[in-house]
């Protein structure tokens, strides 16, 4: 194949949020393909929250990823050398591929997709784990029921405007909480929300109040810290909690500030979980064909902000914890 490959490594711990000193970039050969595996060509990788926990040495659902190895990442990609019998190539197909430009892997662990059906983006977004992620933390911790108020946190992020507009198809009372004027104004006139906070223009608890006067019946939260805290002291009985992440606190995981309000669970009967993927995997067929089927009917909109280039993933991740992109993020290769 005489492929070289452009690779991000792991290079050395960040105290907080990553930096350009976290990562390095290597050029090696494509490895041939032995039996059993396939040698894809990246088009689009996925930069999500969760990175920053795959480089911490903390206890968690995965093992963290060694100084020194390819930085751990979805994307999908073209099969262009198979030594499998259910690849071929010119297959494509999406998977834990890392942050490479090639890479070659056991084909066990991918999962063919169909570039014919949907724009090959979609499988990092709205329709791959992203869109999962929303789809079953909310449906099935969250268990939102035709009008009850459901209030979720990063909003316009990959996985909030996917919520949001699921929770609307449900029948619920949707508040967004998001940063600037711009997301804002997005989940309000474009995905057309009940109520739309900006967390950065004044007291937070104040506009849940108003928000949401009757209470809070299910929260789908990504932020954790105050915003957590300021729900929980909402909550109606027998609320539902639903922790898919905690991005105000990815900057201290060494400290991390646990919610004050937690009696309220106690108080009201309410429950809080978290989850990941992980807990799903073998449900992601269904899920993928109602959310696609959703899309087609013009019943969810998918929105995403697509960087070009691999040499872009340092500023991507420092984009994606300032709360800078709008949608789901990722970088297009090909």
């Amino acid at each position: 194949m005489n492929e070289q490959v452009t690779q991000v490594r792991f290079a050395k711990p960040a105290t907080g949020l990553p930096t350009a000193e976290t990562w390095a970039f290597s050029h090696d050969p494509l490895p041939e393909p032995k039996e059993g595996e396939v040698s894809i060509r990246l088009h689009y990788l996925s930069i999500d929250p969760a990175m920053k926990g795959w480089i911490t040495n903390k206890r968690s659902y995965i093992e963290s990823v060694p100084p020194g190895e390819v930085m751990r990442g979805f994307g999908v990609g073209e099969v262009i050398a198979s030594r499998t019998d259910y690849f071929k190539v010119g297959d494509f197909c999406t998977g834990f591929t890392g942050i490479q430009t090639h890479a070659t892997l056991d084909g066990r662990t991918l999962r063919k997709v169909d570039p014919q059906l949907v724009p090959l983006s979609r499988y990092m977004g709205g329709l791959g784990m992203t869109g999962f992620t929303g789809y079953f933390g909310l449906l099935d911790i969250g268990k939102p029921q035709a009008g009850e108020t459901v209030v979720v946190s990063s909003a316009a992020g990959a996985v909030g405007h996917v919520v949001c507009q699921i929770a609307r198809l449900k029948g619920c009372r949707v508040v967004g909480i998001a940063g600037g004027p711009d997301k804002c104004r997005y989940l309000r006139e474009e995905l057309e929300l009940d109520a739309v906070i900006d967390y950065r223009a004044g007291s937070l608890g104040a506009a849940l109040s108003a928000a949401a006067p009757d209470g809070i019946d299910v929260y789908f939260d990504g932020v954790g810290g105050e915003t957590l805290d300021a729900v929980l002291a909402r909550i109606n009985r027998h609320a539902r909690i639903v922790l898919c992440g905690a991005v105000s606190q990815y900057g201290q995981l060494e400290n991390m500030v646990g919610p004050g309000n937690y009696m309220q669970l106690i108080a009201q009967s309410g429950l809080m979980q978290g989850f990941t993927m992980r807990d799903y995997l073998k449900q992601i067929p269904a899920a993928f064909v109602e959310l696609l089927t959703w899309e087609k009917q013009g019943k969810l909109k998918f929105r995403e902000h697509i960087v070009e280039g691999i040499e872009q993933f340092p500023q991507a991740v420092d984009m994606l914890y300032r709360g800078e992109n709008h949608g789901k993020l990722m970088l297009k290769l090909v």
